[in-house]
């Protein structure tokens, strides 16, 4: 075959594989009927010693045939992954269809005589039938998939991959792997003993236990996770262990990430932090999930935030009646209306969406939002929490944080909410900053409203940093790595506790389900995590190396560049001592002292008079007061 035939026949085989699904789905099922009439025409020839002569009873036969294939074959999937077809259990389907085929031809025309057609091609037909469409698909197999690996693998480098996890999720991306002819599929690694040394579907698995070996002998360069329901720790576990053999990692994501629930090469990413940090998922509870939302109007201030728009996502799901958003951000408010929009929508879910463009500070605005909506669930998530900023403008940060839970808290109680859930922070604890002393007061605001007598039932929840939020390390450490470094630290003993968005903002709501009126509830963040290892993970898991001491050669650097104004070296979730539990394992109740109403509106007045004057110094005062357990900096002290 010359160069030319040899370049124009792949470049025709490449076109097949890029016809989209459907038009590949009909052009086999044509080939099908092709191979039916096929199926007949020798059926009569194997029964009657000839080739047939009577027409009309091969036309009956094939009809007849292609109806009934036409009403298994489409509902039972066999036309999916045509291209892809391989393996004993593939074609296992194909003859169970053709199984299933055999049953109403034996009734036709085994029991109910037809003219001209022999009883035994009930039996034939299917058979040869089924004979031929296996080697048109194994057929396939060849030309489209492994030919092109063949051709291609003599003029590109091949990379040679190994899939962790040898179930549904791992065999579904060895079939969409055929197709790739850049990549080799040397086998399977898994860590169950049964399946050592077996083959599935001519591909070998090999126990976890060999790993080295099996990576060295068959030079493997890059490993694939498909293990989606692994524990994070085990997770873990693999990735450090590869991550020292210098072996690329990769991994499939989780079967619920997926739009149709299977597998290919495209859905293959890189492996996030987040796929390591935080822990495994609790199920929700339903009831405490649907009990503040279900057929309710529901109001999320800071609805376009980190933890605001996750809030609204986990909204959606709950099937509330109304979602009024409240967001100072026009651009925010945009996003996050035009993604719940296509969330309700794909969910089936009819809830009217109320995007409301206002300061939650501004306390007009907010009486005028609360009046005209009537919410009956709110949650206060707007505030301004990145502690630098706020430590650098203190008249707004105090503002913001505690006159926009004040406002809104009393609106609440004006138009009647039944439950009032105020997001707070770990840095509301002994805080060494004034975003932190802010979020103190917020707490101190709602526990003391919470003691008159009213219908609103206020509650606070208070956790650690959620990875991925706005000012979180780990989207800056992937901008300063992606730069070429350094990435810098404040210490090195610097710990933080870390959960996922989407698990805090369940347990979010599942605390304001159990709120009585008062409480403060503590999520459970698991075990603090020392920054510096985290900026260690994620170089590795870029595919670079640390540059220290051990190792000059290195590829980014981690450089201290000491601790910023109000910052402490390890958070705290906790005032009191000895939490009391609830009925979530993972959400515990503190106990701590509460302000009475009448001696706490007395110094808001006060705060709020230095602040509209901008007088820094006094309302910073008034903050030690109301927090006297604020540990103010050494360099605001020297400054007094």
């Amino acid at each position: 075959m010359t160069k030319e035939t040899q370049s124009a026949l792949l470049n025709a085989l490449e076109a097949l594989t890029r016809l989209p699904r459907s038009a590949r789905k009909w052009m086999v099922f044509g080939f099908d009927c092709l191979l039916c009439l096929i199926a007949a025409w020798v059926a009569f020839a194997l029964r009657l010693g000839e080739w047939p002569h009577d027409l009309h009873a091969l036309l009956i036969l094939t009809a007849t045939t292609l109806l009934f294939w036409t009403v298994i074959a489409w509902p039972t999937g066999l036309y999916r992954n045509l291209i892809r077809f391989s393996g004993a259990r593939a074609s296992g389907r194909l003859f169970y269809a053709c199984a299933l085929l055999g049953i109403p031809l034996t009734i036709i025309f085994g029991f109910i005589q037809i003219d001209g057609v022999p009883r035994t091609i009930a039996v034939l037909h299917p058979i040869i039938f089924f004979l031929l469409m296996l080697f048109l698909r194994l057929s396939l197999r060849f030309v489209v998939s492994d030919y092109l690996h063949l051709a291609r693998g003599r003029t590109e480098e091949r990379r040679r991959l190994l899939i962790y996890g040898a179930g549904r999720g791992g065999q579904q991306l060895a079939n969409s792997l055929r197709q790739e002819p850049h990549l080799v599929l040397v086998g399977y690694i898994d860590d169950d003993e049964r399946l050592s040394n077996q083959q599935l579907d001519g591909i070998t698995v090999w126990h976890s236990s060999i790993l080295d070996s099996v990576l060295e002998e068959r030079r493997v360069d890059e490993v694939v996770l498909a293990i989606p329901s692994a524990l994070r720790v085990r997770r873990r576990e693999i990735v450090e262990a590869l991550q020292a053999r210098k072996i690329r990692v990769r991994m499939l994501p989780g079967i619920g990430q997926l739009i149709d629930g299977h597998f290919a090469v495209s859905d293959i990413r890189d492996v996030q932090v987040e796929d390591l940090l935080g822990r495994d998922a609790v199920a929700p509870n339903e009831l405490l999930m649907g009990r503040s939302l279900l057929s309710k109007n529901v109001l999320v201030t800071g609805a376009g935030g980190s933890i605001g728009s996750e809030l609204c996502r986990q909204i959606i799901h709950s099937r509330p009646k109304r979602l009024i958003l409240v967001e100072q951000s026009e651009y925010f408010l945009y996003a996050i209306e035009g993604e719940l929009r296509r969330l309700a929508l794909a969910e089936g879910c009819e809830v009217e969406l109320i995007p409301e463009l206002a300061d939650v500070a501004d306390r007009d605005s907010v009486f005028r939002i609360f009046r005209r909506w009537q919410p009956e669930t709110v949650y206060h998530a707007a505030a301004y929490k990145h502690v630098p900023l706020v430590e650098s403008n203190p008249i707004a940060g105090m503002r913001n944080n505690i006159f926009s839970t004040l406002y809104c808290a009393l609106a609440a109680e004006a138009v009647g909410v039944r439950r009032f859930i105020l997001v707070s922070t770990d840095k509301a604890v002994r805080p060494t900053n004034i975003m932190g002393a802010s979020k103190r007061v917020c707490e101190l605001i709602l526990q003391a409203r919470a003691q008159e007598q009213n219908k609103t039932l206020f509650t606070m929840v208070r956790f650690g940093n959620v990875l991925g939020s706005s000012g979180s390390v780990v989207p800056l450490f992937k901008q300063q790595i992606a730069a070429g470094g350094p990435v810098t630290i404040t210490h090195r003993e610097v710990t933080r506790y870390f959960m996922t968005i989407p698990e805090a903002s369940q347990l979010v709501i599942q605390a304001g389900g159990m709120a009585e009126g008062g409480e403060v509830f503590v999520l459970d963040m698991g075990q603090p995590v020392l920054i510096r290892d985290l900026a260690e993970t994620m170089v590795k898991l870029s595919g670079l190396s640390v540059c220290d001491a051990t190792t000059p050669e290195g590829d980014i650097e981690i450089v201290e560049v000491g601790l910023r104004p109000g910052e402490k070296l390890y958070e705290e979730l906790l005032i009191g001592h000895n939490p009391a539990p609830t009925v979530h394992s993972r959400i515990m109740q503190a106990r701590e002292a509460v302000h009475p109403w009448n001696s706490l509106s007395d110094i808001l007045e006060d705060l709020t008079d230095y602040l509209r004057h901008g007088d820094a110094s006094e309302a910073l005062s008034i903050l030690y007061k109301l927090v006297p357990e604020y540990n103010r900096p050494a360099y605001e002290a020297a400054a007094q």
